[in-house]
């Protein structure tokens, strides 16, 4: 009979997030690996409040108050919802795995963990505190993040890094990880599922030009400011830089007015069109305040499209050395812009880091390891 596994995620697809995209990989693998998987995540997008299938996958959706637009969904105690818990209820279940130790949402995982006798998995996908970028609710955001990693933490469950980084932030809140079970991609599925969309013709590039992309949110934590202000530099503009941003988030509009012969908006892209827009970039920038693994470093890497990141989660696991990409000191525009100037001057140095990058992927971070790990977890809580 099929091992059942329950994941409790506070978001999953069509919301847009990392953790969404960790959650439905992994369920897929699970789901290959002959594992009954049921995903409880939030309608945070309005699909519909019911379970679906997604692939072999059971999604059960619960009606939510969707908070700073969905990043904080919290479940509503309707009728609705009873129904599905009373569903829910009536698995049997095998293990239980929480991506993320902040929501309200993982307090409920633990509690379904305990009900059913299982020692729940916590995953922890971050590398320094929550913010909001703001200086007057940052401080409360960390207080909140401190009281409920304590009550998560009377439910003594086994908790696990997505990499080395996040395994070393729980000791911030007197945790000791017992491993990292780490973020994934399906490397050449990623490749072939670009849409073949042309951005240097449209951007009237030719191919000469290095191009230097950002994916993600346009909030201050990913180091957006320092972008635009790199984008301004007199010494990569000579060199023909250009830098293109694809997403949206509060700092659009800073983005916008930054428009301009070295750097350009795209807006925000399908899944597609990210990879086909990695595959045409030289360099992937990514001076962000904090990450768990971050899916876009994998997809870049893929793509074979080495990056410029800060020291955050799992930046080490994929550049073990200056051979794979470049790891920055600090998210200031100096720090960035000394660093892809030369990478531009050193061509050859990037080309190299490309055929290294890619070829670590593909080899030492798929799914199936991945998912691997897990089901080790899943048996060791069990033990």
């Amino acid at each position: 009979m099929a091992l059942t596994y329950v994941i409790f995620s506070a978001q999953y697809p069509p919301h847009v997030g990392g953790i969404e995209s960790f959650t439905r990989n992994m369920a897929y693998a699970l789901t290959e690996k002959g594992a009954r998987v049921i995903v409880v995540t939030n309608d945070t997008n309005s699909i519909g409040i019911d379970i679906e299938t997604d692939c072999g996958v059971k999604v059960l959706r619960l009606s939510c108050f969707p908070f700073v637009d969905g990043r904080f969904p919290v479940a509503k105690h309707d009728e609705k919802n009873r129904n599905l818990w009373k569903w829910l209820e009536s698995q049997d279940v095998d293990g239980v795995l929480i991506n993320a130790r902040f929501y309200l949402h993982s307090i409920m995982g633990m509690k379904y963990a305990r009900r059913k006798g299982l020692t729940p998995v916590v995953l922890d996908h971050g590398s320094a505190h929550l913010s909001f970028s703001s200086p007057f609710l940052d401080p409360f955001v960390r207080i909140y993040e401190h009281a409920i990693t304590l009550r998560g933490k009377r439910y003594k469950p086994a908790y696990y890094g997505v990499s080395e980084k996040s395994a070393e932030w729980l000791r911030h809140f007197g945790i000791t990880a017992k491993g990292v079970i780490p973020n994934a991609i399906d490397a050449e599925k990623y490749r072939n599922m670009s849409s073949g969309r042309d951005f240097r013709n449209e951007l009237g590039l030719s191919e000469d030009p290095l191009i230097v992309s950002y994916v993600g949110r346009f909030i201050p934590e990913k180091g957006i400011k320092s972008i635009i202000d790199t984008s301004k530099s007199y010494r990569l503009n000579k060199l023909g830089v250009h830098f293109v941003l694809a997403g949206d988030g509060p700092m659009t509009s800073a983005v916008e007015l930054a428009q301009g012969e070295s750097l350009h908006w795209v807006g925000r892209l399908s899944a597609s069109d990210v990879s086909a827009l990695l595959q045409q970039s030289n360099l992937l920038c990514l001076p962000t305040r904090s990450e768990g693994f971050s899916t876009i470093l994998l997809e870049a890497a893929a793509c074979g499209c080495p990056a410029v990141v800060t020291d955050v989660g799992g930046a080490r696991e994929l550049i073990p050395s200056s051979d794979y990409g470049t790891i920055i000191k600090s998210m200031s525009a100096e720090s960035v812009e000394m660093a892809v100037y030369q990478m531009a001057s050193s061509r050859s140095v990037l080309n190299k880091q490309s055929k290294s990058i890619q070829e670590l992927v593909e080899l030492g971070h798929t799914w199936a390891n991945s998912a691997d790990k897990l089901c080790s977890a899943f048996a060791t809580a069990r033990d």
